[in-house]
């Protein structure tokens, strides 16, 4: 009883501070973030504009919409203070480099690892494991907790991802990523069938007001979303899709098929069950199917394009194997089952 006495007060001591404040007659009228920047002190106006977008802070008994919302004489705040850590550190984790020069490396991240540190996430980042293998020779602009980090991958995503080594390769980079400039290609494996065989979605990717993990289709803030797709092969139950996403928004890809419809194998954040029928038995798969296989942009100091590719790993390989031969055979299923 004691020892779980002891973690649960351990639990508690790592649990981020709960600020409850209440607005005065001097701060109506007060953006959020400006108000709760005067009355956290250490905390800076993009932190605190952070812990808004992360749904982390409510008006009232209502999540905050946004930070130039204006707080109200008597209104109650609360914030749930889960800062940042303010820089990454080295640390010897496995690193696979698919090309690396003097301005910018491209690395192909596994599933399972967090791109940087954020609120929860203190280390076994790609962020440590790249300040081991490059030390300084990593870009700035993006600060000292995000060091070379021009674009992210989900946690869960596997594929490649674009680093840069110096300031000037950062920019050049984040400027062909703002233009769309650069190509970048998944391959999927999405629930259903998938119609037609080549397509584009174009619906707007904003945040779900009701839960601070998850985007949504039309949600708030909303910002255009547009997500080009090929069908590859198609399965009992599932469609192998090859998706190029347009612009770069939060999820994209896993909302635009969930909003389909048709969420991405593994998703269960975006409704796809945890069990999927493969090789005549229900398999966890443990990760989303979701692989970043190819990536397209240009040198940001030669101008050559650039042009590199990633095979499936192992375990989606296998996936799809189980699925061939579910395919190969006359009675894959139970009859009575249901494939979504």
């Amino acid at each position: 009883m004691g020892n779980v006495l002891g973690s649960l007060r351990l639990d508690l001591m790592n649990q981020p501070p709960l600020i409850e404040l209440t607005a005065s007659s001097e701060d109506g009228g007060l953006r959020l973030d400006l108000f709760l920047a005067r009355r956290m002190p250490g905390w800076t106006r993009s932190q605190i504009q952070r812990l808004i977008r992360s749904g982390l802070v409510s008006v009232g008994c209502a999540r905050a919409r946004k930070a130039g919302q204006l707080v109200s004489n008597g209104e109650r705040v609360t914030a749930i203070a889960a800062r940042e850590p303010s820089r990454a550190e080295p640390e010897a984790l496995p690193l696979s480099l698919a090309y690396e020069d003097q301005d910018l490396a491209v690395v192909d991240k596994p599933a399972g690892m967090t791109v940087h540190l954020g609120a929860g996430v203190r280390s076994g980042t790609l962020v440590n494991a790249l300040l081991h293998h490059f030390g300084k020779a990593l870009s700035g602009v993006g600060g000292e907790a995000r060091p070379g980090i021009v674009h992210r991958l989900d946690k869960m995503t596997s594929g490649l991802i674009l680093i840069a080594k110096n300031d000037f390769a950062h920019r050049a980079l984040a400027t062909q990523f703002k233009q769309r400039e650069v190509q970048k290609t998944y391959h999927l494996l999405a629930h259903g069938r998938v119609e037609p065989d080549t397509g584009e979605i174009c619906v707007p990717v904003g945040r779900d007001p009701r839960h601070r993990l998850r985007m949504k289709a039309g949600g708030l803030r909303a910002r255009e979303a547009i997500t080009q797709y090929r069908v590859l092969t198609r399965y009992p139950g599932f469609t192998w899709v090859a998706a190029h996403p347009r612009t770069g928004r939060t999820h994209q890809l896993r909302v635009h098929f969930a909003w389909l419809g048709h969420p991405v194998v593994g998703d269960t954040l975006y409704g796809a069950p945890r069990l999927a029928w493969a090789g005549g038995r229900e398999v966890a798969l443990g990760r989303t199917f979701l692989h970043a296989t190819a990536l397209q942009f240009r040198h940001p100091s030669t101008g050559q394009q650039m042009r590199f590719t990633s095979p499936l790993p192992d375990e989606l390989r296998n996936f799809l194997m189980l699925l061939s031969n579910d395919f190969n055979q006359k009675d894959y299923l139970p009859k009575e089952r249901k494939i979504i």
